[in-house]
């Protein structure tokens, strides 16, 4: 696996389609975990706790597993008839225990035709643990793309990993399965080629720092002010739009931002962003289609080619909310 380093002042301007300026992704994780793990260890389960004190993973720990909880059965579904009232359509990451579990969040989603993006098998399960160990994360991905066909009815097209938590091998394997975006990799506003030995694969970078566990858990941000930042983030990004194009996802968790007290920032942030005439409301499976046919336009293929000296060692990734 391979990318580029090609500072945004060293590419093409980007063309979205219609002369949009930003492309813009509302992701809510549908992600599911297990109560307790085989394990006297702490487990991290793919996020930061509600209460500090992480118990040991064969303990239950029903505060911090029902606080969770509680945007499968609730949350979730606050933030969809929310998007639905703003007439706005959500992209959906799914591990493949939410849809042998909780199958009504899968099906909330695809009855209103949102996008679905593989994201693991299940929450708790990191590939950075079989990092030295392909073939065990081969066998996850596999495992999750099998049921992903099975529950959703067609070939997952993307994979976002459980917090992150990419190896080197990742996008290798996933191109190897014929899919086309991989969004682990946070380091850019556009899109751009992951090379690998079946294939490239493309960049749509999912995001940390716009994404309502950071503002409003790691953070503490008031509903007023994660409002005020999804709106100032948008703001600049379209004025940057209207010389070369730019992405804007904005990542959310039902148990944080599908919170009564909270879903006002995200409905009056959708109100300001339809009022912007360049805003592109995709999907990154259409970002991806676009680019595998334009990015020669983007970055130049004497850039986009160039083989490594050496194996490089990639941004290190942080653990997502």
């Amino acid at each position: 696996m391979h990318y580029d380093y090609v500072p945004i002042t060293h590419r093409k301007p980007l063309k979205w389609p219609g002369g949009k300026r930003v492309a813009l992704i509302m992701t809510i994780n549908l992600e599911t975990w297990d109560l307790v793990k085989d394990t006297d260890k702490p487990y991290y389960a793919g996020g930061p706790p509600i209460l500090p004190d992480v118990l040991p993973g064969n303990v239950a720990d029903y505060p911090n597993y029902t606080w969770r909880e509680y945007g499968q059965r609730v949350g979730a579904f606050r933030l969809f008839e929310m998007f639905d009232q703003m007439r706005v359509k959500p992209s959906c990451t799914i591990n493949a225990v939410t849809a042998l579990r909780r199958r009504a969040m899968l099906d909330a989603a695809l009855s209103r035709g949102c996008e679905i993006v593989a994201h693991n098998y299940e929450q708790g399960e990191l590939l950075s643990d079989f990092a030295h160990d392909p073939a065990r994360e081969r066998d996850v991905i596999r495992r999750t793309l099998d049921v992903y066909e099975q529950a959703v009815g067609r070939k997952a097209q993307g994979w976002l990993s459980s917090s992150l938590r990419g190896t080197l091998n990742t996008p290798e394997i996933l191109a190897e399965h014929g899919l086309k975006f991989y969004c682990d990799l946070m380091n850019d506003d556009q899109p751009y080629l992951i090379h690998t030995a079946h294939g490239p694969i493309v960049s749509t970078p999912y995001t940390n720092e716009i994404n309502d566990f950071t503002l409003l858990t790691r953070r503490n941000h008031t509903t007023d002010e994660f409002r005020d930042i999804l709106i100032d983030e948008l703001k600049e990004l379209y004025a940057e739009g209207a010389k070369t194009g730019r992405i804007m996802n904005v990542g959310l968790h039902p148990h944080v931002s599908g919170r009564a007290y909270r879903i006002r920032a995200l409905r009056e942030f959708l109100a300001y962003a339809k009022k912007l005439k360049g805003v592109w409301w995709t999907t990154r499976e259409a970002i991806a289609t676009w680019y595998l046919e334009n990015h020669a336009s983007h970055i130049p293929p004497p850039a986009a080619t160039a083989a490594p000296t050496k194996r490089p060692g990639t941004a290190r990734k942080g653990r997502k909310a």
